[in-house]
This record gives structure tokens, C-alpha cells and sequence, in this order.
């Protein structure tokens, strides 16, 4: 083996192991960051000192080599393309460009409705219940309940004027007309225009009605108010066209079958059966139970 550097009269195994000497030299060498040439096979003595750094001093903590050279703290990097001279480097890759990415699976299908379709479920239901509310709202009207303004004082001070109440529109369908009950009814006629009437009953059917001293009478017995301010203030009764009365009835009402006497409470100032005489009783809209305006005065009725 011929190699132009001395290493011929040496036989392969001196040579092979001359070679793995003078390596192991060259990378103890390279640790200590002194270059000993360019040389494959063995160290290569540096050149004479540049004299114009040969008088500077070495700065103070810098590192030497045995031999008292500068060397470099940083050893030397070893690139991919020295070792695998067949190495291609990948292209270079924009950082703003996204890399591709895998498409996520579809969701699975749980069987649940649409968009679309839970908007009209749920149109649907409350429209329902809007329309459910209206129909329950005039049930309640029609058969049960219903509120009621106050549109002059004729029944003070039990009720005054703007008061609003609850009537009770089943009442009379259970059980009969009572003395003593408010009751709203339809309005006779000549009443001034208005559509009801609220007033208490206070003669029932075939029971004679009079006044004498202010007095109510009932069947000649007096009967008592405690919901009056003034307890002999009635007057002005007088038989009207519309009552039952008997032959031996010199004045006052006889209240007819399936009617009622009913008079306000503020007697000087209501217009009830003393003018328009006994009501039927198909006319009476409910039974007032309860004041719900004004709210500090609300009670049972």
C-alpha cells in the first residue's frame, strides 16, 4: 500500500495501527481546540507566530492548550453532510405556511334532531302553551272568575269609586242567592247605559220590603246593617210595577218569585230596587268576594 507519507516499510497491522494512534492524538487534540493541520493521517506542526500578536499578552481566564496556545472554548460542530456526504437537506419550509393537517373524523349521529327542526319543536310548544293559556284564561272568565271595576260611589264606603274586585261566577250555581251578598248583574233599563250593576241583596222571593224612620223593614221585622255608616238613612221606597204584592200589602215591595231586593249601601246615593224594583235572579252575573285594588285595602268581601 503506497500512501506518499512514509507509513510504506510498515506492515498492515503497524499501519492500521499507526492510523488509530495518531487519530486518537488529532481528537485529543481537537478537545483542547488546537488544530494540528489539515493533514488525514497525523498532526501537522502550526506555522511560525504571526509576529504581530506575538507580544500581546492573553487576556485573563481564556483557555490554552498544553503548549500554551489560544485556543478557542467552542469546540468545532460536525454537520450532517461531513459524515453522509449523500445527505440532502429538506426543503426549507415557510413558518407562516400551515403544515397540512388530517381532516377530523365526522361526528357520530346520536339520532338527535336538527337545528331547524328543534326550533319548530319548540315554536310548536309554545305556541301551545300561548294558546293553551288564552283558551284556560276565557274558561275562567266565562264560568268562574272575573275582576270588575268600580265606576261610582253608590257603594260606599264598603266599596268606593276606581276599587276593583273579584267575582265569583260559580257561586250561584252551588247554592242560592244570600242576604247580605254583593252581587254584580246585568243592568235594567233606564239605567244610565251601563252594562252591570253592583249592589247588595237584601229582600229575598216573596218576602215584603219596607221603609219606616229610615228603617229597612222585612215582614214588619227591622233589619239590621252593620255595613252602614248611618242606620236609619233609607228612604224613598215605592212599589213598583215589577213587585208581587198581595192585597193586604198597603205599601212597600213584595218581592216576586226568582228576584231579589237589592239596594246600595251608600242609600242616598244609588240608584237600586227602590226605582227599578226586585231583579231576577237569571240576571245576576256572580257574587263579589274579594277586593284586589287598592292593594293596602285588599280583603274579603
Amino acid at each position: 500500500m503506497t500512501t506518499g507519507d512514509g507509513l510504506d516499510h510498515l506492515s498492515d497491522q503497524e499501519w492500521a495501527d499507526t492510523i488509530l494512534e495518531r487519530a486518537r492524538e488529532r481528537s485529543a487534540a481537537e478537545d483542547f481546540g488546537v488544530s494540528l493541520g489539515d493533514g488525514p493521517f497525523g498532526p501537522v506542526d502550526p506555522g511560525p507566530p504571526d509576529p504581530e500578536t506575538a507580544g500581546k499578552s492573553v487576556a485573563a481566564g481564556s483557555p490554552t492548550s498544553p503548549e500554551g496556545v489560544v485556543v478557542d472554548p467552542r469546540p468545532g460542530l460536525v454537520t450532517r453532510e461531513e459524515i453522509d456526504p449523500s445527505f440532502e437537506p429538506p426543503l426549507y419550509q415557510d413558518p407562516m405556511e400551515p403544515f397540512p393537517t388530517v381532516p377530523p373524523p365526522a361526528p357520530p349521529d346520536l339520532g338527535l334532531p336538527g337545528v331547524q327542526r328543534r326550533v319548530g319543536w319548540a315554536a310548536l310548544e309554545w305556541g301551545a302553551v300561548i294558546v293553551g293559556a288564552l283558551v284556560m284564561a276565557l274558561l275562567v272568565k266565562a264560568f268562574l272568575f272575573q275582576a270588575y271595576y268600580i265606576p261610582s260611589p253608590s257603594m260606599e264606603p264598603t266599596l268606593g269609586q276606581g276599587d276593583r274586585i273579584i267575582v265569583n261566577k260559580l257561586s250561584y250555581r252551588l247554592h242560592d242567592v244570600n242576604r247580605g251578598d254583593l252581587v254584580v248583574f246585568e243592568a235594567p233599563e233606564g239605567t244610565g247605559g251601563v252594562d252591570d250593576l253592583i249592589k247588595r241583596v237584601i229582600g229575598l222571593p216573596g218576602e215584603l220590603i219596607r221603609v219606616a224612620n229610615g228603617r229597612v223593614l222585612i215582614d214588619n221585622g227591622m233589619l239590621l246593617e252593620p255595613y252602614l255608616p248611618l242606620q236609619d238613612g233609607t228612604a224613598g221606597l215605592s212599589t213598583s210595577a215589577n213587585c208581587a204584592n198581595l192585597p193586604g200589602d198597603v205599601d212597600g215591595c213584595r218581592v216576586p218569585p226568582g228576584h231579589v231586593f237589592v239596594l246600595g249601601d251608600h242609600r242616598a246615593n244609588s240608584r237600586d230596587s227602590r226605582f227599578f224594583g226586585p231583579i231576577p235572579e237569571d240576571s245576576i252575573r256572580g257574587r263579589a268576594f274579594l277586593r284586589i285594588w287598592p292593594l293596602g285595602e285588599m280583603r274579603r268581601l
